[in-house]
């Protein structure tokens, strides 16, 4: 118990604060903040983060949900608009009971893609995180993402996908809609997005490549991407909060948790807003070329340097 205890004393502003960034560009950008954040202590050096994130009974979970709640209020600020409509045309829906605009109908695909995450993320998060949240299983990972980022680019260009997109309705770029996907589609783009769970995958990666996948443009996919990590993150944070209400947030956990959460807020506003004009014209590759590297740069690291 003192040993905890140390641990939670050791964290400083300054590591806060380098996470808190970290998480809003990283959760954003298609490379995993789950995976940074377990990679960048160890590759850091920071000896008293690497201990705290090893011990089984540790606030670590809810200091990393506080950060991933700092990106989702980010999002939230950024779409406000965006939520505003959609929560308007949700309750309009229940009080007529039919579907009838593009609005209402994207926030039933959000209802349809959230429910499995929610779903697999209770009864799943804890034994992957005890298993696999450690830098060589994160560094792995990172790589398996790379590889999955660059394949949704080259699976996209396949007659397939053109033609399902020309069956199911197509934007100005000849793409299909974010609105016509099915709710069996995006029931299934929810349960990719589970796969996050794992340090070193990427949710907004693997919602983008099941986007494309199924015959959206970057452009769509990212925003749906955007739109869907908000509603889990912010439930995550809600069942998480009472860690760092309660005694495994004593130490000054909770302050640096705030302080890493409103960091990772205003990072992901700058974030989204660079990432939602890429997307208008660029493609995944560069995101995952660099996960193979960095990746692989952290297998090696780990392996050689070891973990503090």
């Amino acid at each position: 118990m003192l040993a905890l205890a140390a641990a939670h004393n050791l964290i400083s502003t300054f590591q806060a604060v380098v996470l808190g960034v970290l998480q809003g560009a990283t959760e954003l950008f298609p490379v995993s903040s789950l995976g940074h954040t377990v990679l960048f202590p160890t590759l850091f050096r920071w000896h008293n983060i690497v201990a705290w994130q090893s011990q089984p009974e540790s606030p670590w979970l809810a200091f990393v949900v506080m950060l991933h709640v700092g990106s989702a209020v980010g999002l939230l600020i950024y779409f406000w608009r965006d939520w505003l409509a959609i929560i308007r045309a949700f309750f309009r829906t229940l009080a007529k009971r039919r579907i009838e605009t593009p609005n209402e109908r994207l926030a039933w695909q959000i209802v349809a893609s959230t429910i499995p995450v929610g779903i697999l993320g209770v009864v799943l998060e804890h034994p992957v995180r005890v298993a696999l949240a450690k830098p060589l299983a994160a560094a792995i990972f990172l790589m398996v993402n790379g590889c999955i980022l660059l394949a949704a680019e080259r699976y996209r260009k396949r007659a397939e996908v053109r033609e399902l997109a020309r069956r199911e309705g197509l934007n100005a770029e000849g793409a299909r809609t974010v609105e016509s996907l099915t709710y069996r589609e995006a029931a299934a783009i929810g349960v990719a997005q589970s796969s996050a769970l794992i340090a070193g995958i990427s949710r907004d990666g693997v919602v983008m490549t099941a986007g494309l996948v199924r015959g959206l443009d970057n452009s769509d996919a990212a925003r749906y991407a955007f739109l869907l990590a908000t509603p889990p993150i912010l439930a995550a944070g809600v069942l998480k909060v009472s860690d760092l209400t309660g005694p495994l947030g004593d130490g000054g956990v909770r302050g640096a948790a705030v302080v890493a959460a409103v960091c990772a807020a205003v990072t992901a506003v700058i974030t989204v807003h660079f990432l939602t004009r890429y997307f208008k014209t660029r493609t995944l590759k560069p995101f995952g070329f660099y996960c193979l590297a960095f990746g692989a740069f952290m297998v090696a690291f780990t392996l050689v340097v070891g973990t503090p």
